[in-house]
């Protein structure tokens, strides 16, 4: 079976419409899919009737953005309960973080190269969950930059004058709260230096103490060095251990299924979660 868990739509920062995942997953040769938008479940019910449709097993998820001591985090919570109050409402403080901090850049941004928010929101799907991808997609329109990576390299990186922090909860209390919504939390991209800081042994130390399931050691941006590191701790720790492409459509080169996860794996994740995987 070729498993990719972590994937994003039009409800986040990707190009492809809920739906559109799914298809692509099975235009792919995929069997299963994670639908991970970032601080929200808005694409799960579309995802899910394309299941039925493209006859791709959907993995219904989330990424929640965190912090620890400073470091961004980003935990993927998988099968948990869409509705449960608490996480609902520390997903929608950090949307509404993520769009007083998108508006404040691009106002930043307006005053040097005339960016203006109804460009940004042009590439931005419905109800999305607004960040700083949708504001590099308006750079590339308005040709500033040639494309994402180039928008993230220069004006949209954090040392840049434009770069606007924002809200995100401690990364054990987001642990803490996707498992009591249900839910399953792996930790995103772990080791990826190329992005900035990574947390120490000792952080996901932590994070396991409050509920942490899993790695995801095999992405993209890790390199051997972390991969080797990220292995050693997983099997140390006693968790899980997932690959996934972090597929964001047209807006990165990463593609559906170039690292995925073990089925027994999946079956664990299943077994812990509240929500069903949906099956076609």
């Amino acid at each position: 079976m070729l498993i990719d868990l972590h994937a994003h739509s039009t409800a986040s920062d990707g190009t492809d419409a809920p739906a559109g995942v799914v298809r692509a997953a099975a235009a792919a040769g995929l069997d299963v899919v994670a639908l991970t938008d970032h601080d929200t479940t808005a694409g799960w019910d579309e995802a899910t009737a394309e299941a039925h449709a493209s006859g791709v097993t959907v993995v219904l998820g989330s990424e929640i953005s965190a912090r620890w001591d400073g470091i961004s985090v980003h935990l993927l919570s998988y099968l948990q309960d869409p509705d449960h109050p608490a996480l609902l409402a520390e997903m929608e403080r950090t949307r509404q973080a993520r769009l007083v901090r998108a508006r404040t850049m691009v106002a930043l941004l307006e005053e040097d190269y005339g960016l203006t928010w109804d460009e940004v929101m042009a590439q931005t799907g419905a109800d999305a969950t607004v960040g700083r991808p949708h504001i590099a997609d308006a750079l590339v329109a308005r040709g500033v930059v040639t494309d994402r990576s180039a928008a993230f390299a220069t004006l949209l990186v954090p040392s840049s004058r434009y770069y606007v922090p924002h809200y995100a909860p401690d990364a054990v209390d987001a642990v803490a709260a996707i498992r009591v919504a249900g839910g399953v939390p792996v930790f995103a991209h772990p080791g990826a230096d190329v992005r900035g800081r990574v947390v120490p042994d000792a952080a996901v130390e932590q994070l396991v103490a409050a509920g942490l399931a899993g790695l995801e050691v095999h992405h993209r941006d890790h390199s051997p060095q972390q991969v080797a590191r990220l292995t050693a701790l997983a099997d140390r720790l006693g968790l899980l251990v997932t690959g996934s492409s972090d597929y964001h459509g047209d807006g990165k080169p990463n593609g559906l299924g170039e690292r995925s996860t073990a089925p027994d794996v999946l079956d664990r994740i299943a077994e812990q979660g509240t929500t069903a995987v949906v099956r076609p």
